[in-house]
């Protein structure tokens, strides 16, 4: 991976929307997911007109020998409940991507090293689950002083109650805004103090 040296104040996360949903709960999840990356594509625009990197963190579903292309034709193929999303959020030759062995996108990754190469104080979290992955990683943020904002609606759990208490969680634990994308434009949140 070749990184870009220039400096940018924040970084859009994607969190393990290039997914197939085949597991237990995967058919509670798509429906929000499928909503949550409507707004994510969104957002992603907005982040791009404004010259702000997209980084995605994924699973690698126990395929330890796979990379970008393997994890999205995985996800990708026949029949995986989970098209819709790779249909949507298919990972463009301009984004990052890094394989996450566990639940946070900092354990065991190069995010921790990629994040300052590219000058970045401010993340912007989305993806699934709120309750886990989105969670965790925001724990690891917040734990490295990144300024946070998880907007309400780029997120997604299996039920809609574990989605407001993982957003309850990091706005009074972990300083993050979590005001919906409605509400609250990309370029408006950049323009705030840290």
């Amino acid at each position: 991976m070749i990184m870009d040296q220039g400096c940018h104040s924040a970084a859009l996360i994607i969190i393990d929307m290039i997914n197939d949903l085949d597991f237990e709960g995967g058919e509670d999840l798509r429906g929000p997911a499928e909503a949550a990356a409507q707004r994510i594509v969104a957002l992603r625009a907005a982040a791009d007109d404004a010259g702000v990197p997209v980084i995605y963190v994924n699973d690698n579903f126990g395929h330890w020998h796979s990379e970008r292309s393997s994890i999205v034709d995985h996800c990708d193929r026949d029949g995986s409940p989970g098209r819709a999303l790779i249909a949507a959020l298919r990972p463009r030759d301009s984004d990052y991507f890094i394989v996450k062995p566990q639940f946070s996108g900092f354990y065991a990754t190069n995010l921790p090293v990629l994040l300052p190469q590219l000058g970045v104080s401010r993340v912007i979290l989305t993806g699934v689950a709120a309750d886990i992955c989105v969670l965790f990683t925001a724990a690891d943020a917040h734990m490295r002083e990144y300024d946070l904002w998880v907007p309400g609606d780029t997120v997604a759990s299996e039920s809609d109650d574990h989605r407001r208490w993982a957003l309850e969680i990091m706005r009074h634990s972990m300083c993050a805004e979590t005001g919906p994308t409605h509400e609250l434009a990309l370029a408006d949140w950049l323009s705030r103090d840290g």
